[in-house]
């Protein structure tokens, strides 16, 4: 065999090996892939469920021009559905928003692990001191405020983590949002009483 046939068998031989390499390293990521994908269907993971158990009003107080102030605790619980997979609850912020107007400052939950079934409570306290709001809101807080009736929405933009024995998923995004409707007597909340309301309300859930 000549020295140009040995280069060209040699050449041909490399190729196929290559080519087996490949083959085997897709075909392992395919299985891998397949193993996730029927663990996942047969586990079935359902998203958490937040409900707001109640919304304490201490300060809640818009002046001129457009600056609100507000103080506020809420107390809200989560349950993890699922029989099988646990869940951490990273980055949670919670703030509350009026109208889609964010207007108090986010704070930062703890990170949680919950297990299968179970509930955890949060009590956080949520303040914005003479948030600027837009010049359109004013005159509409104010009408809700004489008319008895407020709607704050206490929203919650974090992450959340799957797991199935030892093995976590990668970040999913969480987006939770709580319709809270605080009672009014017609004037601000500040230099009175406070008002707490027993609300038990469920809250809207998007993974």
């Amino acid at each position: 065999m000549t020295e140009k046939e040995c280069k060209f068998e040699y050449r041909k031989y490399a190729e196929a090996a290559t080519r087996r390499v490949v083959y085997g390293f897709i075909g392992l990521v395919a299985t891998v892939a397949v193993v996730i994908f029927f663990v996942w269907a047969i586990l079935h993971p359902h998203k958490p469920r937040f409900v707001l158990q109640d919304v304490t009003i201490y300060e809640f107080n818009i002046s001129q021009p457009n600056l609100l102030s507000s103080n506020l605790q809420v107390t809200l619980s989560s349950r993890n559905p699922n029989d099988k997979i646990g869940v951490f609850y990273d980055r949670l912020d919670i703030y509350a928003s009026y109208r889609n107007q964010e207007v108090t400052l986010a704070n930062l939950l703890p990170e949680t692990y919950q297990g299968h079934l179970e509930v955890t409570v949060w009590s956080p306290v949520l303040i914005g001191s003479a948030v600027p709001v837009d010049p359109y809101l004013t005159p509409a807080l104010k009408e809700d405020i004489n008319a008895g009736m407020v709607l704050l929405n206490i929203k919650i933009d974090g992450c959340v983590k799957w797991k199935v024995g030892s093995w976590v998923s990668g970040c999913y995004r969480l987006l939770v949002n709580c319709p809270a409707f605080i009672p009014f007597s017609g004037q601000v909340v500040g230099a009175g009483p406070a008002i707490k309301d027993q609300l038990a309300q469920q809250c809207a859930v998007d993974v």
